[in-house]
């Protein structure tokens, strides 16, 4: 079994941006810098959660679709559904580059996603789908689908997205397939000092002993969705999308 080190992969990436960053400097180009637009995140009734919804769409939508570096953006994600260069969103793009380092084959497989997310799953099923990334047979599955665990279980890699704790057990895991757990939910932990930990959507100790390869957490995708957000500033920076 493969542990996926997504904090040593994502410290490997830092140290390429800054090495790219301060040859750009170094020839007199601007360095690259990120600028974040929150939206508050505090609770309210349904009318006000719907309103704050309406208010996020527009903050992205007045945002320059080539500095959205989140690629939340309509048309950097009409971009990335049909297969255009384009800002890809932090979490996907850090699952791709992932697969891609730790040299995981894709092409042909059958991948399982759950979770129908837009900044996670629906973009994951799209990359995956297209022939430049994932070139696999993708199925989305969801809090509606039926047959979730027989579904999980034809996975060659099995994409777990849904916000659930520990809810991918080892029935659920084909043998030898790839586990990538994007889930990171506090819960509580009596033996820790800040009283909870992260867990994932997927019972680690369970599923892993089954698994090619698998993601931890924490230490898995996390770290890469924060490289890939300093990757897509970067190439903001030099301008790549246009």
């Amino acid at each position: 079994m493969t542990l996926i080190d997504g904090k040593a992969t994502a410290a490997a990436i830092k140290a390429e941006i800054k090495q790219e960053v301060e040859q750009i400097v170094a020839s007199g180009g601007k360095r690259p810098h990120l600028a974040a637009v929150l939206v508050g995140h505090d609770g309210g009734s349904e009318t006000y959660v719907k309103n704050k919804v309406l208010a996020e769409q527009k903050v992205i939508q007045a945002i320059d679709y080539r500095k959205d570096v989140d690629g939340f953006h309509p048309i950097n994600v009409g971009r990335m559904a049909i297969g255009l260069p384009t800002f890809i969103s932090a979490t996907p793009l850090g699952i791709l580059t992932l697969l891609q380092r730790y040299n995981i084959p894709t092409s042909g497989k059958k991948v399982a996603i759950l979770g129908r997310s837009n900044i996670v799953g629906k973009p994951m099923a799209q990359l995956m789908m297209q022939k430049q990334y994932g070139d696999a047979t993708v199925t989305v599955l969801h809090s509606h689908s039926r047959n979730i665990q027989e579904e999980c279980r034809q996975a060659d890699i099995l994409i777990a997205a849904m916000g659930r704790p520990a809810s991918v057990t080892a029935d659920m895991v084909k043998p030898g397939a790839t586990v990538i757990d994007v889930g990171t939910t506090r819960v509580p932990d009596a033996t820790r000092k800040t009283g909870f930990r992260l867990q994932g959507d997927v019972d680690f100790e369970a599923v892993a002993p089954k698994c090619s390869a698998i993601t931890p957490v924490p230490g898995g995708v996390g770290p890469m969705t924060i490289c890939m957000l300093m990757l897509n500033t970067l190439k903001a920076g030099k301008k790549e999308i246009y």
